[in-house]
């Protein structure tokens, strides 16, 4: 009898090793600059440790699709340790992907991450917030004020989650607290560092360059194509780990970073088309144009124009919208690797 050949389709051995390459390099350049920097050049170790957790916030988009192997598990070790000490990787994760329903992209309610306020819901807000999210949706606002937004939106709807009960939030926090243990000691007494600064350091300054990218990538348009940004050329790509080519994410979200350029440069008219022109040059054409300027309302144009039956801010439900503009009501959490 002849033996059977196995085929090995060979998903299970895959390593996307540039991504695990900058993995480690994040890490290193983490300690590196707190420990040969901090010392003798604060406001240096300050401004690199900030691109620092620029950039292991994009290695956690990264791995939240799937990246850089084949196992949830090595991912969220690879990239769960929480140097930016605000957002525990399940929940990016799990709001992130919520997100990727482009059929829902800008729905103040639908997407996690909509900048977009239901008219009805932000007739009941405060002046003073309505003033501050109008600045918000500016870039210069955004930069300064957007850290702020996301991060306290985010802690206040956790914290609430966390009281009604959420066993999918609470393990989540759990595995960022063990995190934490870690992390918080070797800021302080490890690097020197006092927890206070970098928190309005590093940790500010992270969040404040991941808002450059964030600012303009989506808006409202009749087709969810429509709806997603092509920045073509950055000086901040690898940063961004290529997401300023937005569209070509959201179109093929399972492609490692380090492709998109070459999916785009391929068929870059179709791209083009496919999002009806919503396309900057780069970011510095986005700040010329809108660095105090609005770019969107903020109330939607369109959509949750009046309160709908069923459609109440119902605590059980309740997640936070990770664009700083608070929360929005969404399904529950979905299973767990």
């Amino acid at each position: 009898m002849h033996k059977k050949k196995r085929v090995n389709s060979g998903k299970s051995a895959v390593v996307e090793w540039p991504t695990v390459v900058l993995i480690g390099a994040c890490y290193a350049a983490w300690v590196g600059a707190a420990i040969f920097f901090w010392p003798d050049y604060p406001l240096l170790a300050v401004i690199v440790l900030g691109i620092v957790l620029a950039m292991q916030s994009s290695l956690m988009h990264e791995a939240s699709h799937g990246h850089p192997t084949r196992k949830c598990w090595v991912n969220e070790l690879l990239v769960g340790l929480p140097i930016g000490l605000v957002y525990p990787y399940r929940r990016f994760k799990s709001l992130h992907l919520r997100h990727h329903a482009d059929e829902r992209l800008t729905d103040p309610f639908d997407d996690p991450e909509s900048y977009y306020k239901a008219l009805w819901h932000h007739r009941q807000l405060p002046a003073a917030l309505k003033w501050v999210l109008a600045v918000n949706n500016t870039m210069a606002g955004r930069f300064i004020l957007g850290p702020w937004l996301g991060s306290a939106g985010f802690l206040a709807t956790d914290a609430k989650l966390l009281l009604e009960g959420d066993k999918a939030v609470r393990r989540a926090w759990l595995l960022h607290g063990a995190g934490l243990a870690i992390v918080l000691p070797v800021i302080q007494f490890g690097f020197g560092i006092p927890l206070w600064l970098y928190v309005l350091g590093p940790v500010w300054l992270g969040q404040s360059l991941i808002s450059v990218r964030t600012f303009a990538e989506h808006q409202w348009s009749e087709r969810p194509d429509g709806r997603t940004i092509i920045v073509e050329r950055s000086p901040f790509a690898l940063l961004f780990l290529n997401n300023n080519l937005h569209l070509v994410h959201h179109k093929s979200p399972n492609v490692a970073w380090y492709k998109l350029p070459g999916l785009f440069r391929e068929k870059r008219e179709q791209w083009v088309a496919m999002n009806d022109g919503y396309v900057f040059p780069g970011y510095f054409a986005l700040f010329r144009a809108y660095a105090l300027k609005a770019k969107e309302p903020v109330v939607h144009p369109v959509l949750r124009r009046t309160r709908e039956h069923g459609r109440a801010f119902a605590p059980r439900i309740r997640a936070h919208n990770l664009s700083g503009m608070g929360t929005a009501p969404v399904p529950a959490e979905p299973p767990k690797e």
